[in-house]
């Protein structure tokens, strides 16, 4: 496919088959598909291209958020939509995998290793995941693992378990693609979850049969002492629906996504609502961060807009929000271990085979320690969060477990990150090596809220 061809409608980005561009939308877009054009290596370009492509993106693009395919109302108004049943406890605490749990973790493990990985370091630097794989990503069922099955999804009962032990895996092979994957399939576990009739009908069909929406969750704010309970963001109750302003920052591919899920306080309550990227009055602006920079994340800005009564996702009570943050904070743990696995991983062969002195400094003792550190930390971080996904998927309340897992994964998953980083000397302060990118990216554990969930 030429790049002029990717540039046109009905294809990625969110732009319909009837509609074109405007001259802000060609530009990102013909900068993202001309940096990943194998005539670059070819001419001998690449390097120039990318500075290219990272200077923009630095300086940042703002522009009206895409606009969205027409989701046509369906379903019946007010009705309660499917729900998944929970899960049947065993009465032990066992963190063996189903079989079906296994399968899917394997192949996505192969994705991470074989596809992920290799990708990671050119999509780090252009802020932007490449479109083949977020394609595969779609073909491997990551966006309908947390959708009923009822509603065309793979879920026969809570995937909170399969949802974590996913997002381990393919956190394994770069967070920042990670994000940019699992973005859409939050949304649909969002309406799985708490989703009307109507939400579910309207909704979900774009996300099972195929053509895929990017969409993503906002409830991160650039504030100082940001607290996610209480948005700045607010909501006002309207005669025909309700008008939210505010701006939300650190949202995951913003710029294509179709569908948000927008946090905004109503009535003193934190409360979700579903914002079509249609909807007049929003704007994107690009917002390139310390890590997770493959996840093209930006600042979307929500002024006057209008949204109808049916577009409050869950309750109103603030109950529904509170248990999005938990489920997205129970991901994050989850991403943070397979990146920690990572680090682990890299640097146990490093050690044994780099030589001071005369011998490997694995000999020395101060770096077993910290390599016998790592595995330590790591597989108190798995339990945990292991844990606080069981009792998820059981229905059982897991308030406490969550807490103790964001915890122990901020401060752990940033401590392995900076380990890793000591450990290779010099070569960890470099880019030839992937742990500077690793302990870059870990730092968002403990910042990130919502983006993405289990």
């Amino acid at each position: 496919m030429s790049i002029l061809q990717g540039l046109r409608g009905g294809l990625a980005n969110g732009v319909p088959s009837g509609e074109s561009r405007d001259p802000i939308g060609f530009a990102v877009a013909g900068l993202r598909k001309l940096s990943q054009s194998p005539a670059l290596d070819r001419l001998g370009v690449r390097k120039q291209t990318e500075q290219v492509v990272f200077t923009v993106t630095r300086s940042g693009f703002k522009t009206m958020a895409a606009t969205s395919r027409a989701f046509k109302k369906k379903g019946k108004q007010g009705a309660p939509g499917v729900r998944v049943p929970n899960a049947i406890p065993h009465g032990v605490f066992d963190l063996t995998p189903s079989e079906d749990e296994q399968m899917l973790v394997d192949v996505v493990t192969e994705f991470a290793a074989e596809v992920v990985r290799p990708a990671a370091a050119e999509a780090d630097e252009a802020c932007a995941a490449p479109d083949d794989l977020l394609k595969s990503s779609l073909e491997i069922g990551l966006p309908i693992l947390g959708v009923p099955e009822e509603l065309g999804g793979i879920s026969e009962t809570r995937s909170a378990v399969a949802g974590t032990l996913v997002a381990e895996a393919l956190a394994k092979g770069d967070l920042g693609l990670a994000v940019a994957a699992l973005a859409p399939g939050s949304v649909a576990t969002a309406l799985g979850l708490w989703g009307t009739d109507e939400q579910q009908q309207t909704y979900l069909p774009a996300f099972t049969e195929g053509n895929v929406p990017a969409a993503a969750f906002a409830l991160n704010e650039d504030k100082v002492l940001f607290d996610v309970l209480s948005p700045s963001t607010t909501a006002t109750k309207t005669a025909d629906g309700y008008t939210i302003t505010g701006a939300k920052s650190l949202v995951a591919r913003g710029a294509e996504a179709e569908l948000f899920v927008v946090g905004a306080s109503l009535d003193g309550k934190p409360v979700l609502f579903l914002v079509e990227s249609s909807t007049p009055g929003l704007s994107i602006e690009s917002e390139p961060a310390m890590g997770v920079r493959a996840a093209s994340l930006t600042k979307l800005t929500l002024t006057d807009v209008k949204v109808p009564a049916t577009a409050v996702l869950g309750e109103t009570d603030g109950s529904t929000y509170t248990e999005a943050v938990r489920l997205s904070r129970l991901a994050w743990c989850a991403l943070s271990i397979g990146v920690g696995q990572a680090v682990l991983d890299y640097v146990t062969p490093y050690v044994k085979e780099r030589e001071a002195f005369g011998e490997p400094i694995a000999h020395r003792q101060s770096v077993a320690f910290m390599v016998a550190n790592i595995a330590i930390e790591l597989q108190a971080m798995r339990l945990v969060t292991y844990k606080a996904a069981s009792r998820v998927a059981q229905g059982i309340d897991a308030t406490r477990e969550i807490a103790l897992a964001r915890k122990l994964c901020a401060d752990k998953g940033m401590q392995i990150g900076l380990d890793g980083v000591q450990l290779l000397g010099g070569h960890g302060f470099v880019k030839e090596h992937p742990v500077e990118r690793w302990y870059r990216d870990l730092r968002a554990i403990g910042i990130m809220e919502g983006t993405v969930l289990v």
